[in-house]
């Protein structure tokens, strides 16, 4: 018995199953989305399937190959528009119409514009009934770095501090390792692994001299990308003496561009920036760039001016913070977010908190920046 084409009570279910399944290729296919696929034939699941890694088959595919001649006259679930296109792969929409998949529910469209509705288009006038919404919500969450890249040309960008409870990020003296605990620091270490750049200024290289690097190692190796208006970062910090290891970026006001002959000669790419207002590389400029290498995720780890700048100009997608029990005092000690602010707290950014997990005492705050109508309301 084939399904019903009408919406059935099931079908959140089934999406809620397929989004799980998108997840699980986090880290391993961007720049392109997330995508689960399940195919369901008489109430009962016969194929599954994810976008695994950039390149390879598509969620679609994968899950007609585990259902076989089960998929014939079965519902595919899919989390978003299957594509119409030759890219790297061919067309989830010829292999669905060759399977006889009778109805199609997708939680969103694809606004790439190869796709953008063609495939619907495409697999309605074959005689597949296709319905989008189901879970949209969600889906719109869990693709928001590819959906953000498509409609602005700008990576999505997350920014990380670790604080104590009076809200330091260091003592009086500069001194922060470590504010948080081991646990936080993996879990740091995990989001590391999944970024296409980390972001910190000159001031956090110098004073930190860090290597930026997932350890163990994620499904991606981040570029290190440095603000370093004045070509300061010296030779002998780790950031250059890895650079042959480790792709990184150094940022420098244009004016600068010949004070950094020895991060060049170090294989560091540097970047030349016009400045801003302060005389400092210009990061939405910097962002619009990283966009154009088709950098999906960023990771902003420092320093406060960096955060503050960015959370100035309102580019900053979600937040990851860590608070340690303990508390650091003094009015001197940084706060982890300068620039210029806000006089009246009605105009702060407003920030819908996603997750507040305990990681072993410390707490881990997860938010996402919400929009001016949900402020409002």
């Amino acid at each position: 018995m084939y399904e019903s084409l009408a919406m059935n009570s099931n079908d959140e279910l089934w999406m809620r199953r397929a989004l799980d399944l998108a997840e699980q290729g986090r880290g391993c296919v961007e720049p392109n989305p997330l995508v689960g696929a399940v195919i369901v034939r008489d109430g009962k699941e016969v194929g599954v399937g994810w976008h695994q890694k950039f390149g390879g088959p598509h969620a679609e595919v994968h899950a007609l190959l585990q259902a076989g001649t089960a998929a014939r006259g079965g519902t595919l679930y899919v989390t978003l528009e299957p594509c119409c296109h030759h890219g790297k792969t061919p067309p989830c929409t010829d292999a669905l119409i060759a399977a006889g998949i009778t109805r199609i529910v997708a939680a969103l469209q694809d606004p790439f514009p190869q796709v953008a509705g063609r495939s619907a288009a495409l697999l309605r006038a074959a005689g597949i009934a296709i319905e989008f919404g189901v879970a949209a919500r969600e889906a719109q969450r869990q693709n928001a770095p590819y959906l953000k890249l498509l409609a602005t040309g700008r990576p999505y960008v997350h920014a990380k501090w670790a604080m104590s409870l009076d809200g330091k990020i260091a003592s009086k003296t500069g001194d922060s390792k470590w504010i948080s605990n081991e646990t936080s620091r993996r879990r740091v270490h995990e989001l590391r692994g999944k970024m296409d750049g980390i972001l910190v200024g000159i001031g956090t290289a110098l004073a930190d001299d860090p290597l930026l690097t997932a350890r163990p190692p994620g499904p991606r190796i981040a570029c290190r990308v440095i603000l370093d208006s004045r070509a300061r970062l010296p030779a002998t910090s780790k950031l250059v003496r890895t650079a042959t290891d480790v792709p990184t970026l150094i940022a420098v006001n244009s004016l600068y561009q010949p004070s950094a002959r020895h991060l060049s000669a170090a294989r560091c790419e540097v970047l030349p920036l016009p400045p801003d207002e302060d005389g400092k590389p210009d990061v939405l400029k910097l962002l619009d760039e990283l966009g154009r290498r088709r950098w999906t995720n960023v990771l902003v780890e420092g320093g406060s001016a960096v955060l503050g700048s960015l959370f100035d100009r309102q580019a900053v997608d979600e937040i990851h913070v860590f608070v340690a029990p303990k508390l650091i005092g003094n009015d001197r000690a940084k706060s982890p977010v300068g620039g210029v602010g806000f006089e009246k707290l009605l105009d702060c950014h407003g920030w819908r908190t996603e997750a507040i997990e305990n990681l072993d005492g410390d707490a881990y705050l997860h938010g996402i920046r919400t929009s001016q109508d949900e402020r409002q309301n």
